[in-house]
C-alpha cells in the first residue's frame, strides 16, 4: 500500500477527479490502480477565493515496488505505515491481582479498556455518577442554579471532555499510531465512522453520552468492573509501593496497581496525594475569558464566498499573540456554533467553559481567550513554589466570578468594546451570550490580575486584524476560563509510575501529560501499557526511583 500526501482538488471536485489526481501523481495507467481510501481530508482556506481540499490517500496497485523505487526521495509518496494495534501484553491464567483505575474520563476509559482488552479486569472508581444521570444534574446547574458537588461538568463518567466540543485531534508526537486505536474505538462505540479520516474530527456532546455507554459496557464485557459514587479520599502506601485505596465510606481496596486518571478539577484528591507524601510540582496553566461572536462571521472571514457549504461545516479559529509585556494571549477551545457553558465543580465559585454539539449549528461562535502563566505568578499564604498554589489562584478568581456575577452563578460578562475603553457595560446589543443561568454585565478588569487584563486588551485588536470584525463592539466575553488545564503536574518516570511511589500511575490530564479527549485517550493507552508489562514482570522499572527534595 502506498500513501499519498498533499493531493489537492477544488472544493467543489467530482468524485472521478479524486481518481485522476491518483493516476497523474503516480503517473500509471488505470489499469494499474486497484483501489484507494481516503486516510485523511482536510481544506486549505489560505486563499478564500479558491478553498481547496487537501487529501491523504492510502493507494493499492498492481506493482508497488517498482513505483516506490521511482519515487524513492519524494515527499509525497511513501509506503503506507502499518498502523494495526497490537497489545503488548496478557494476563496470566489464574491471576487474582486486579489493578484500579481512579476516574472515568477519556483518559481512565482507556486505561480500563485497554486493561480489560488484555485480560486484567481493572476495577474502575469514579467519585461522580453514570453519563446520562450526571447529565441531568449537569443541566440542574445550567436551568435551575443547582450545583451537585458530585456530579457536574468536571466530575462523573465521560469526565469534563463530555461537554466540550468533542474535538478528536491534538498536536501530540504518536510515532506507535495510538491515536488510531482512539478513533477506532469511538467507531465502533456508534461515533461517525467520517473522525477515521476528516482532518479536525469532532462528535459533540449528545453523541459522546452514548459512546461512552458503550465502552463501558464493551469493558464490562471483558471482565472490567466500573463502580460509580465511589470517591477515593486515601491512598495506602507502604515503604514506597502503593498498596490500596480507601473510599469515602471507609471500604478499602487492595491494589499493587493504582492509576490515578483524575482529571485537572480534582482539587481535593490532589490534596490528599500532596499530604501523603506523592511528589508532585506546580505547573503552568492559562487564565482569561470565553468570548462569543456570531458564527455567520467567523464563516465569511474564515470562508469568505464559501462561507456554508456543507464541506466546510462552520469554521474555526486558532490565533495567538505574543505581547509586549512577556505574555502570550491565545484562544483555546474554540467551539463553533456552540455555546459557553457553566462548568464550575465547588459552591460559590463560577467557571466557564465551551460545548458545541455534532451539527455546530448554533448561533454563536465561543472560544477561551486566555493568557499563559507559570508559577511564579500564583499568588497566597503557600507561596508561588507550593505544588498546590495554582490551585489556590484558581478558586481566588472563580470565587470572584461568582461574586461579580451576583452570587448565584451567574456569570459576569462585558462587551468588547467596552473592555477594550475600560468602562463597564450595562445592556447587550446584537450578540446575546449563550451562558446559563445567566450573565450579569459589568467591568471585567477586577475579575483576572492586571496584566492578564492588560495582555488581553492588547491582543483583541491584533486579532481583528486576522480576523475582520473580532474586536466587534457588541461581542461579548464571559468570566472567567480557569480550567484550561491542570494546575499541578504528578510528576512520573518512564515507565510512567510516580517518582517515589512504585505501583501508582498518574495520567491524563488532571496528571499534566495530556490536554484535551484526544492526547488524553492516547496517554490513557500509553499508561494501561505500563501497567501490563509491570503486572506481568514484562518490564522492569527503567528508570528507578528518583530522591526528593529533603525539604519535600
Amino acid at each position: 500500500m502506498l500513501r499519498l500526501t498533499d493531493v489537492q482538488l477544488p472544493l467543489d471536485h467530482a468524485e472521478e477527479e479524486l481518481h485522476a489526481a491518483i493516476l497523474a501523481r503516480l503517473k500509471i495507467d488505470a489499469a494499474e490502480l486497484v483501489g484507494f481510501t481516503v486516510f485523511r481530508r482536510g481544506y486549505d482556506a489560505r486563499k478564500r477565493s479558491a478553498i481547496s481540499l487537501v487529501y491523504t490517500l492510502d493507494v493499492d496497485v498492481r506493482n508497488e515496488a517498482p513505483l516506490l523505487q521511482r519515487f524513492a526521495g519524494a515527499p509525497n509518496v511513501k509506503p503506507a505505515p502499518d498502523m494495526t494495534y497490537r497489545f503488548v501484553a496478557e494476563a496470566p491464567a489464574g491471576g487474582t491481582s486486579r489493578p484500579v483505575v481512579i476516574g472515568t474520563g477519556p483518559c481512565g476509559i482507556f486505561v480500563g479498556l485497554l486493561l480489560a482488552q488484555m485480560g486484567f479486569r481493572p476495577i474502575i472508581l469514579e467519585r461522580g455518577k453514570a453519563v446520562r444521570e450526571r447529565t441531568k444534574d449537569t443541566w440542574g446547574l445550567w436551568r435551575k442554579r443547582e450545583l451537585h458537588p458530585e456530579s457536574n461538568v468536571q466530575f462523573g463518567e465521560g469526565g469534563a471532555g463530555t461537554f466540550s466540543d468533542g474535538k478528536l485531534y491534538s498536536g501530540i508526537k504518536d510515532p506507535k499510531h495510538y491515536g488510531r486505536k482512539v478513533l477506532t474505538e469511538f467507531v465502533k462505540a456508534y461515533a461517525p465512522p467520517e473522525i477515521l479520516y476528516v482532518s479536525k474530527p469532532h462528535i459533540g456532546t449528545f453523541r459522546l453520552v452514548k459512546m461512552v455507554e458503550a465502552m463501558r459496557a464493551t469493558t464490562e464485557s471483558l471482565g472490567g468492573e466500573f463502580r460509580f459514587g465511589c470517591k477515593v479520599d486515601d491512598i495506602d502506601i507502604e515503604n514506597g509501593q502503593v498498596r490500596g485505596v480507601r473510599l469515602e465510606g471507609g471500604e478499602t481496596i487492595a491494589a499493587d496497581h493504582v492509576v490515578l486518571a483524575v482529571g485537572h478539577s480534582a482539587r481535593d484528591t490532589f490534596q490528599m496525594l500532596y499530604d501523603r507524601g506523592v511528589y508532585m510540582e506546580p505547573k503552568p496553566f492559562s487564565i482569561g475569558f470565553r468570548i462569543e461572536h456570531p458564527q455567520s462571521l467567523i464563516d465569511r472571514a474564515r470562508f469568505g464566498k464559501f462561507a456554508g457549504h456543507p464541506m466546510l461545516g462552520a469554521a474555526d479559529y486558532k490565533l495567538v499573540h505574543h505581547g509586549s509585556g512577556g505574555r502570550s494571549v491565545y484562544s483555546f477551545c474554540m467551539c463553533p456554533g456552540g455555546t459557553v457553558v457553566a462548568a464550575t465543580s465547588e459552591p460559590g465559585r463560577v467557571v466557564t467553559n465551551g460545548m458545541s454539539q455534532y451539527s455546530r449549528n448554533e448561533r454563536n461562535a465561543n472560544s477561551a481567550i486566555v493568557v499563559g502563566i507559570t508559577p511564579a505568578d500564583y499568588p497566597g499564604d503557600r507561596g508561588s513554589g507550593h505544588p498546590l498554589a495554582g490551585i489556590d489562584l484558581q478558586r481566588a478568581l472563580e470565587s470572584r466570578a461568582f461574586e461579580m456575577g451576583g452570587g448565584n452563578y451567574d456569570a459576569p460578562g462585558q462587551l468588547i468594546g467596552d473592555f477594550l475603553a475600560g468602562r463597564a457595560s450595562t445592556a447587550f446589543g446584537s450578540v446575546l451570550p449563550s451562558y446559563k443561568p445567566g450573565v450579569r454585565l459589568c467591568d471585567l478588569a477586577p475579575s483576572l490580575p492586571a496584566y492578564a487584563i492588560e495582555a488581553i486588551r492588547e491582543a483583541l485588536p491584533v486579532f481583528d486584524r486576522q480576523i475582520k470584525g473580532y474586536a466587534m463592539e457588541d461581542g461579548v466575553l464571559t468570566g472567567v476560563e480557569t480550567r484550561t488545564s491542570s494546575p499541578v503536574r504528578i510528576t512520573r518516570l518512564d515507565n510512567y509510575q510516580s517518582r517515589n511511589v512504585k505501583g501508582l500511575f498518574p495520567a491524563g490530564e488532571g496528571a499534566g501529560y495530556a490536554g484535551g479527549i484526544f492526547s488524553a485517550a492516547v496517554d490513557g493507552i500509553r499508561v494501561a501499557e505500563a501497567v501490563a508489562l509491570s503486572m506481568t514482570g514484562s518490564a522492569d522499572a527503567h528508570g528507578g526511583m528518583q530522591s526528593l527534595p529533603q525539604d519535600y
